[in-house]
């Protein structure tokens, strides 16, 4: 077995002899490791089996190895930390106090796996080398706070509000969806941390997320607990919570003042996004009558369909296909595109999306555009077809003799 091989079992093994042996016959030996392309550093190894004195010994040889990282970005502190091994984090801290902060390939410092895992203990070791270690954020937008409610730690949780309560933007911080921990709390209806962080007074209970939900709204569109959800919409509105519907937007709000009402109203309009949520209802109506009318027009189309096999065509194949091909196709496409595109819209209010976003609005309002238009075009091509040419022509002229009367 070659000296790197009997190095790594001696890792696993926690063997101190065997590692002053390797050492004795190659002094350089921890030294070339930094060099090599291994997944992981003996001193990886050691810590993750919890080898003290073994890791004693690297660290008296070759302190660099505490800043050397895995494949996966961890260094010795992150394994230490995530196992809760106090005494093992005390001595890679003397050794190396900055990798305190360091990441690994999600983001996540050594901290942030001690909240994960529960260690309070190493919790409180951590901040008291570096207090500022608990204010990092993970590559996903998420803080230590966001962590301790994802995985349930209510006593970390506890531990961190009071050490950092100073600091009110960092406890209200939102994740890539915009949302706070009391909005991670709701939606995950673990009723002892909503009722903490409701009585602690820091958290806004107000607050929307990415997609213009408050607490309250995570709490009535999750799945239901009845008599927890009781429980924890109680508390919320105790606290002050509502609904989003129910919130006033602050460019609303207004003097009291009859001559500045008007003036304000006229440059405060309504945002985008709260008109919205406003006729989300009846754009959902139209949307599904559209659709309706779509899916009626398809299997039912102008003229009819056959009744009787033929040489030339099939029962149940559309008449209109035969008689008047060219503008049976435009007829098709027009229609599947106001079935698609209000099927769309349907899809599009129930997934949740950030219609507040200048995006989001946007691609609705060009779908909602597409629907309209052809839908109309649908029953302008039906009309033209089931007119007889006689009357079309009729139509036409007078049309015509309208709007020139009218011009004039």
């Amino acid at each position: 077995m070659d000296t790197e091989k009997r190095l790594y079992q001696a890792a696993v093994e926690g063997d101190v002899r065997v590692l002053q042996e390797l050492l004795e016959q190659d002094a350089l030996l921890l030294d070339r490791l930094t060099l090599t392309c291994f997944k992981e550093t003996p001193l990886h190894i050691a810590a993750l089996r919890g080898h003290i004195e073994f890791v004693r010994l690297i660290l008296a040889q070759n302190p660099q190895l505490a800043a050397e990282l895995d494949s996966r970005k961890s260094s010795a502190l992150h394994i230490a930390s995530a196992k809760g091994n106090l005494q093992m984090i005390k001595m890679l801290l003397v050794v190396n106090s900055e990798m305190i902060l360091a990441r690994d390939r999600n983001g996540r410092s050594p901290l942030h796996l001690a909240a994960i895992k529960g260690r309070v203990e190493v919790i409180k070791e951590l901040m008291h080398v570096m207090p500022r270690a608990a204010l990092g954020i993970t590559a996903n937008g998420e803080t230590v706070l966001h962590l301790c409610v994802m995985h349930n730690q209510l006593e970390v949780l506890t531990l961190l509000l009071m050490a950092i309560k100073w600091d009110h933007e960092f406890l209200n911080a939102k994740d890539c969806d915009g949302r706070n921990i009391l909005h991670l709390a709701v939606a995950d209806k673990q009723i002892e941390t909503v009722k903490y962080l409701v009585k602690t007074n820091q958290i806004g209970v107000n607050e929307m997320d990415a997609y213009g939900k408050t607490a309250l709204d995570i709490l009535a569109q999750s799945c239901r607990d009845i008599m927890m959800d009781l429980s924890i919409g109680e508390c919320l509105r105790e606290a002050g919570g509502i609904r989003s519907k129910d919130i006033i937007p602050k460019d609303w709000c207004v003097s009291s003042s009859p001559a500045y009402l008007g003036e304000d109203q006229s440059k405060n309009p309504p945002s985008q996004g709260d008109w919205l949520s406003k006729k989300r209802e009846t754009i959902m109506v139209v949307a599904s009558l559209t659709a309706t009318m779509a899916f009626q027009a398809g299997v039912n189309p102008p003229g009819g369909v056959w009744q009787e096999n033929g040489t030339s065509h099939k029962a149940g194949e559309a008449v209109m296909a035969y008689n008047h091909a060219r503008s049976y196709r435009y007829f098709l496409r027009a229609n599947t595109i106001a079935f698609v595109s209000s099927v769309s819209t349907i899809l599009l209010l129930i997934s949740g999306l950030p219609f507040r976003r200048r995006l989001f609005m946007w691609g609705l309002m060009v779908i909602m555009w597409l629907t309209v238009t052809s839908g109309a075009l649908t029953y302008g091509i039906s009309i033209y077809i089931l007119t007889p040419k006689k009357t079309v022509n009729n139509l036409v002229t007078s049309l015509k003799l309208e709007l020139l009367y009218g011009v004039a």
